[in-house]
């Protein structure tokens, strides 16, 4: 396990943190649950050789399309987020969660796909588990939500665009003795954690970082 990559010396000035968002997909397993991960390119910039959730970050079109639970603000912003995180993860894994719908609008890339089967994301199995912001030393910042699924009906067959290597439904145990990052952990420990106490649902946990150091705090 290893902590997000960090600058020697500050910035003179900070990058602001882009939005961005994963989705946790759990699965029963012959040994207990199990969780999609896969390993990023060595080629990526950000992260190389980690194992992840499959995620990405927030694009201008994942604000404009429709999902399933058709939510007004204040809730627009998370809507956003759970559709990119069910974008990312068609796209990264070649799992697909959508349901019956019209997407609202003349989509491109892949909304286009969702737009030509009559789906929108299906959101309403997701709940927000977790968010976490990268060191403000690094040049690479993402401030992330992680959504997390149990069971959900997704559709496809287990390939993806090439992004991540290795993609598999891992046992929780396994997973957390993958190459990962400090705030990979900290979400596997909460699902591992949750999970035991018989329910996912709970304060969405936020992890940052204060000079260097790990914080973490729970938000109703």
């Amino acid at each position: 396990m290893t902590a997000l990559p960090q600058t020697p010396a500050r910035p003179a000035q900070r990058v602001k943190p882009r939005d961005a968002a994963s989705l946790v997909l759990l699965r029963h397993g012959n040994d207990g649950p199990e969780v999609l991960m896969g390993r990023r390119h060595s080629r990526h910039a950000f992260i190389p050789d980690a194992f992840v959730f499959p995620g990405g970050k927030l694009d201008a079109e994942d604000r404009r399309i429709r999902t399933a639970t058709n939510r007004t603000a204040p809730d627009a912003a998370q809507q956003a987020l759970e559709a990119a995180a069910i974008r990312e993860t068609f796209e990264e894994t070649g799992l697909l969660l959508g349901t019956d719908g019209d997407i609202g609008q003349a989509a491109s890339g892949t909304w286009q796909v969702f737009q030509q089967r009559g789906l929108v994301p299906d959101t309403r199995t997701l709940s927000l588990l977790a968010r976490a912001i990268t060191p403000a030393e690094s040049p690479i910042r993402f401030h992330a939500r992680f959504f997390v699924a149990e069971n959900a009906p997704v559709e496809g067959t287990l390939a993806g665009s090439g992004e991540l290597l290795d993609l598999d439904w891992y046992p929780l145990a396994r997973a957390l003795a993958l190459p990962v990052i400090d705030v990979t952990e900290f979400v596997l420990q909460e699902v591992i954690r949750r999970s035991s106490a018989g329910s996912l649902q709970g304060p969405v946990a936020f992890w940052r970082y204060r000079r260097g150091t790990p914080v973490l705090t729970y938000e109703d």
